[in-house]
């Protein structure tokens, strides 16, 4: 039910619509029929991850979702599922799987140091496809974001970066 209202300022009118529960305002507004939603790009694009000591040169393209990492599949590269999820954490995160291709030569670190390179770099690829749709979304996730963490060095007179020899008072 539409009813309308005028104020004694200036005879402004009002709409608005009420349910049972009463009066329900809305500060969105309807998309326009004019303006229509924008397909999601789907191009070639290369990007680096770094993640402690591992580095990620990863490259995608329009395909069917495989992915090739230093020549082997991603269930050879890594076999523990947590570090495959999170090597796809950007195209999850933009449902997109199955929509690109990824090839990427990885060097340096560990497992999961090499799982979090891909990451970023599938991340910044995706980025570099199509700022104005994709960003956004990875920004929220934090998948832009490097994680700067990496191994302190070990200090002179020290037996690592932190650890003394113990300390003897006689």
């Amino acid at each position: 039910m539409t009813e309308n209202t005028a104020t004694d300022l200036g005879e402004v009118e009002e709409t608005f619509e009420t349910d049972e529960q009463g009066v329900a305002y809305t500060s969105e507004s309807a998309p326009s029929v004019d303006t229509p939603e924008r397909p999601a790009t789907i191009a070639p694009a290369g990007a680096t991850g770094r993640r402690k000591e591992a580095v990620a040169r990863v490259r995608i393209v329009p395909g069917t979702g495989v992915w090739t990492i230093n020549g082997r599949a991603l269930e050879d590269y890594f076999p523990n599922a947590l570090h495959r999820q999170v090597a796809a954490e950007p195209l999850a995160a933009l449902q997109l799987e199955g929509r690109f291709d990824v090839i990427a030569r990885i060097h340096g670190g560990g497992i999961t140091g090499q799982a979090g390179a891909l990451r970023l770099g599938v991340a910044r690829a995706l980025n570099a496809v199509d700022i104005e749709a994709y960003r956004p979304t990875l920004k929220k996730a934090g998948l832009l974001t490097r994680d700067a963490r990496v191994v302190e060095r070990k200090k002179a007179g020290l037996k690592k970066a932190r650890k003394a020899s113990q300390f003897s008072k006689r």
